[in-house]
């Protein structure tokens, strides 16, 4: 049991790169730098309105199914992971983009950190039990789907930002994930599914299994 201990560990402090309370604020930072030099602002207005878009889907596919239970029972399925789809739309915006500056081999390399390190955090999402395979397999899409449709343009390199700017990221990231306080994100989630469907209750993964079961044995 201890020798599984930091293995444990390990997947929580992963898990947490992927929490919008952290992954959404070092976005935003890093929009608003990169929007300070005129050549990367397309780039930066396409990333902002594809991601925005991209969290709206997410968390719409949570409210139809916390609030109507709209869901998939044969797959498991109760609404999109917003890490995976967090994690696969930013971390390789992120580094690919700070290493636009450099070579195309570099800027590659970097793009393909950001996705190994968004495979991690969706993984972790599985092996915490936190979500299904189809939850993280559609959240991953969409996400990958958003770094897809921005890295295909053939864009010109973006301008050269400061180091200091990769530093405060890093730090932002590893500090958050350290020792913010555990995220509320659904329960904020859960509260609003409540408030537009008008229930009392949220309809829940055990229910929608429950009801899967009885459907299957009549």
């Amino acid at each position: 049991m201890e020798s599984g201990v930091p293995l444990l560990h390990f997947w929580r402090l992963t898990t947490r790169l992927g929490e919008a309370q952290i992954l959404l604020p070092a976005a935003l930072f890093a929009a608003l730098t990169l929007s300070a030099r005129p050549a990367s602002r397309p780039f930066v207005y396409r990333w902002v309105a594809l991601l925005s878009a991209g969290v709206v889907v997410t968390i719409a596919s949570k409210v139809a199914f916390i609030g109507w239970g709209a869901g998939w029972a044969a797959v498991n399925f109760t609404g999109m992971s917003g890490h995976a789809m967090l994690s696969t739309a930013v971390y390789p915006v992120l580094l690919g983009t700070f290493a636009s500056s450099g070579a195309g081999t570099r800027r590659n390399v970097a793009i393909g950190a950001g996705c190994l390190l968004s495979i991690l955090i969706c993984v972790s999402r599985l092996l915490l039990g936190a979500h299904s395979f189809a939850e993280v397999l559609a959240g991953g899409l969409v996400g990958a789907l958003i770094t897809g449709l921005l890295f295909s343009k053939n864009h010109q390199p973006l301008e050269a930002v400061t180091p200091v700017i990769l530093i405060l990221l890093v730090t932002w990231l590893a500090l958050m994930s350290a020792f913010a306080p555990s995220s509320r994100t659904f329960s904020a989630v859960t509260e609003l599914s409540l408030y537009i469907s008008g229930q009392e209750r949220p309809y829940t993964r055990s229910r929608m299994m429950r009801d899967f079961r009885r459907q299957q044995s009549r």
